[in-house]
């Protein structure tokens, strides 16, 4: 039989063993996968330099330069994971992709500009978009602007009269039993149908879009924050009170923050439906923007264009949905413990 002495330093082992912190296996000295991505880009490279076009595009060289540019910066960054490690942590995460990337672009340039198999001018090849952006970068940036600045203003008032109605519903059964059947009525309608009455209500075609982007993003954002107001814990209300708390207390400090994860799901939904209205707008009305920008390279069979401001828009909405989730990881970082991410 053991002692109760003789089995304290065995305990205090196991237990000093079972509080210390597993430690992330260190990251390898050589990462494989950039290896591979590098040498699929500079192989990409190599293709679209020294393949002869099958016509006469004018930035094949700037693309193989930049093709080859990349897959030295992932040469550089795979020979050096050792030592920035923690700093590449993001690029290893995307390493796949980067190959994928890789070898769809030299597919894509091999079916347009070295083979011809897509006819043209319907499928442009990457340095037909390249060009765009080296020659038409001063248009398509002034569409961009106008676009953002026409986004931001329907988007921020669609925000706040949906956010203000929704809590509106959430707190008052009063206001609820008026405002729910008109919700119920326009709700549903798509924000486009309303392109000839807000044409003819508004004085100019920008004012009438910035409400059609307002309406198409007031709808989701009213809905997901009476959902999350009349969702709220009843018993954190009763707790409230207990400690004397009154009913502008109950509503900025109780009900506003604890319906917060569902204001921001109205949020992100919002965004996506006023991005398509916008373009809808911009080609019916307005004189600029990346809607107007379609519609004119469209007309004018410049498919090129096209495809560059797709591109311009597909990135322009993926960062603005990346701040709005940096946004709400910050506004919401208290909740980290409650609410699922």
């Amino acid at each position: 039989m053991f002692s109760a002495k003789q089995l304290q330093p065995a305990e205090a082992a196991n237990q000093s063993i079972s509080d210390e912190p597993l430690r992330p296996a260190a990251e390898p000295r050589v990462w494989t996968v950039g290896l591979l991505a590098a040498a699929a880009w500079l192989a990409a490279a190599a293709l679209t330099d020294r393949w002869p076009d099958a016509d006469d595009w004018e930035r094949t060289g700037l693309l193989a330069e930049l093709m080859a540019a990349i897959g030295v910066g992932l040469l550089l960054a795979a020979a050096a994971g050792g030592l920035f490690g923690a700093r590449l942590t993001r690029l290893r995460r995307i390493g796949p992709w980067l190959i994928a990337l890789a070898i769809v672009l030299a597919g894509w340039e091999v079916a347009t500009a070295k083979l011809q198999l897509l006819p043209r001018p319907f499928f442009a090849p990457p340095q037909g978009l390249l060009e765009v952006f080296t020659d038409d970068w001063a248009r398509l940036g002034d569409s961009v602007l106008h676009s953002l600045i026409l986004l931001i203003g329907g988007y921020v008032i669609g925000a706040a009269a949906g956010f203000t109605t929704g809590v509106l519903i959430g707190w008052s059964s009063a206001a609820g039993y008026w405002v729910h059947p008109v919700l119920r009525l326009v709700g549903p309608l798509p924000a486009t149908a309303w392109l000839p009455l807000a044409f003819f209500a508004f004085p100019t075609s920008g004012s009438a879009s910035t409400f059609l982007v307002a309406l198409a993003t007031a709808f989701p954002v009213t809905v997901l924050t009476w959902s999350g107001v009349a969702g709220v814990n009843r018993a954190y209300y009763d707790v409230a009170r207990t400690m004397g708390a009154g009913q502008r207390f109950l509503v900025l400090k109780v009900a506003i923050p604890a319906a917060m994860p569902s204001v921001f799901v109205g949020l992100f939904m919002g965004l996506g439906a006023s991005f398509s209205v916008l373009v809808v707008a911009e080609m019916m009305g307005v004189k600029a923007g990346l809607g107007w920008y379609l519609q004119w390279a469209q007309g004018w069979a410049a498919y090129g264009n096209m495809y560059a401001a797709l591109l311009v828009m597909a990135l322009m909405c993926s960062g603005l949905i990346t701040l709005l989730f940096r946004l709400r990881d910050r506004l919401l970082s208290w909740q980290k413990g409650l609410v699922q991410w």
